[in-house]
Parts: C-alpha cells; sequence; structure tokens
C-alpha cells in the first residue's frame, strides 16, 4: 500500500475591499481569525491562519484590500498585498458578483504575470442570477484566462469545501511549516486589539474606525482571569469625545461589547480596561507604524 505524501503550502487570499477575503478565510480555516465587517478596509494586516490535517498542511494568509493609498497606512497595507503575490504557491483572489471585472486593472496585471496557480473565487453568487453569473464568468475567464473560476457563497458556505479540496489538490508535497498543533503566527495580543477594533467598527461611523488604532498596553494572564489594557489611539480631540461618549457610555458599551468576545477567544473571564490617547497623525509616523506591526 502507498503511503500518502505530506502536502504543504502557502495559500495568499486577496482581492479589493469588502469581497469577503476573511469571511472566506475563516471558514476555510474553521476559526474566526480575521476581523469581519460590512466596512471597507476592516483588514489592516497580513493575517495568518493554519488548518491542519494528517496529510497537509495550509498555511493561509489574509490581505487587507487593494487600494490607492492616501496615508503611509494605507501603504503598508498595499505591501501586505502585494507580498502576499511574491510567496504564495496558491493564489486565491476573490472578487464577487457586485464589482467589475475591470476594477483594480493595476493590481490584476501583477496576478496575470504569475505562475502561480490561482483560483479565482467569485463570491456572493446569492446576491445574482443564474444569467447574470454566467456572463461574470465569462468575462473573468477573459480577463484572467490562466484562474481557475469558482462560484462561491463564503458567507452562506456554498461551494467552500470544494475550494479547500482545490487548494489541497493543488498543494506541492513537503513537510510543515509549523507545529502541527498550530493555529496562527500572531499572538494573543493581536487578536485582542483586532476585536476592540471590529467592535469599533461597528460601533462607531464615518471616519472614526478608520481614524483608530489599539494596542494592548498589557496582558496579565492570571489562573482565573486575565486583566487586559488597552489604549485606543485617534487622530484627534473631538474623536476621543466620541469614543469616550456621553457620561463614558460610548467606551462602556464598547468595553462590554469587546469583553464579551476576547472571553470566547481566550476561553477565560477577563478584567479588561480601555483608555483613549490622541496621536495626531499617527497613520503618516513610520515610527509609530513600525511599532503597530505595520512596517515589519
Amino acid at each position: 500500500m502507498t503511503q500518502t505524501k505530506h502536502k504543504s503550502g502557502f495559500v495568499n487570499i486577496v482581492g479589493n475591499p469588502n469581497v469577503g477575503k476573511s469571511t472566506l478565510m475563516n471558514e476555510l480555516v474553521g476559526e474566526r481569525l480575521s476581523i469581519v465587517t460590512n466596512k471597507s478596509q476592516t483588514t489592516r494586516h497580513r493575517i495568518v491562519g493554519i488548518l491542519n490535517a494528517d496529510d497537509y498542511q495550509i498555511v493561509f494568509s489574509d490581505t487587507p484590500g487593494v487600494l490607492k493609498p492616501a496615508y503611509k497606512l494605507q501603504e503598508s497595507m498595499l505591501k501586505f498585498s502585494e507580498s502576499a503575490l511574491v510567496d504564495a504557491d496558491v493564489i486565491v483572489y476573490i472578487t464577487d458578483v457586485l464589482e467589475t471585472a475591470d476594477k483594480n486593472e493595476e493590481f490584476l496585471a501583477k496576478i496575470k504575470k504569475k505562475y502561480t496557480p490561482i483560483l479565482l473565487i467569485l463570491n456572493k453568487i446569492d446576491l445574482t442570477t443564474q444569467e447574470q453569473l454566467v456572463t461574470l464568468v465569462e468575462q473573468w475567464e477573459e480577463r484572467l484566462p490562466q484562474a481557475e473560476i469558482i462560484p462561491c457563497s463564503a458567507l452562506n458556505t456554498f461551494n467552500t469545501e470544494y475550494i479547500l479540496k482545490r487548494i489541497v489538490e493543488l498543494l506541492p508535497e513537503g513537510e510543515p511549516y509549523y507545529d502541527k498543533d498550530t493555529l496562527t503566527d500572531k499572538p494573543t495580543r493581536f487578536f485582542v486589539s483586532e476585536i476592540i477594533r471590529e467592535k469599533i467598527l461597528l460601533l462607531y461611523q464615518k471616519e472614526i474606525p478608520y481614524s483608530v488604532e489599539v494596542v494592548v498596553d498589557s496582558y496579565e494572564e492570571g489562573e482565573t482571569r486575565d486583566i487586559i489594557r488597552a489604549v485606543i489611539l485617534v487622530a484627534r480631540d473631538s474623536q476621543k469625545g466620541i469614543i469616550i461618549g456621553s457620561k463614558g457610555a460610548g467606551i462602556k458599551k464598547l468595553g462590554i461589547e469587546s469583553r464579551k468576545d476576547i472571553e470566547a477567544f481566550v476561553q477565560k473571564p477577563v478584567h479588561l480596561e480601555l483608555f483613549v490617547k490622541v496621536s495626531k497623525d499617527w497613520r503618516d509616523n513610520e515610527k509609530l507604524l513600525k511599532q503597530f506591526g505595520y512596517n515589519n
């Protein structure tokens, strides 16, 4: 009986903002690693999720949506997306039925030059008709002829099993890159800050979420409870007032909502303290961006 050889590789998920990259990665990995909201620019970092089986290891990478940078922060986000094209064994390019095939030609041109296997995931097919879907597939076949096109609804888990099957088939043979019990390369602190930032995206409107960075200042692990102190950086004094809210109601609600998800993530009660600090122009401050992990 022939023994199955082990497969392993880097599968990098790229695409424009708000097409469902994070939803798909969370579904494929089986864990909620990337935060998901209906706002663009939700993902700012390159987030790794590792899926292990007896005969394979997939190192998924969720990247920020591709956009034209207005700040040094967004320049760094674009670098995360572009670097994902360099080290991929399989490129998963996600689009959806709402965006046209000619959006972001510059980034698509870079993908066209790759010899890496490409799966083009046409997401959110529940929002279109069969006739429109056929037209979209034809447009993408012309636009990216070397890609295998897979219609999908990541939110409703339609065709996600097939996507995983095709990824495994395309993986090169090789030993695992990480220990088989590893889920991600990011520390707990990173996911705590992302959970808090997700709640800010959901609870606050307009420019507030885009002007915010969350830094875990201290994390004390206890036997029965973890104590976390996090600082919310904003760009202006007025934004600080909005985050805190009338008589502290805003930050109190933010703390309650964040704590629930953090406790679910760390599987333990948590005492969470939130503070708001003004740091003008942090999105253009190279030293601070490096400190926050954007220029590594």
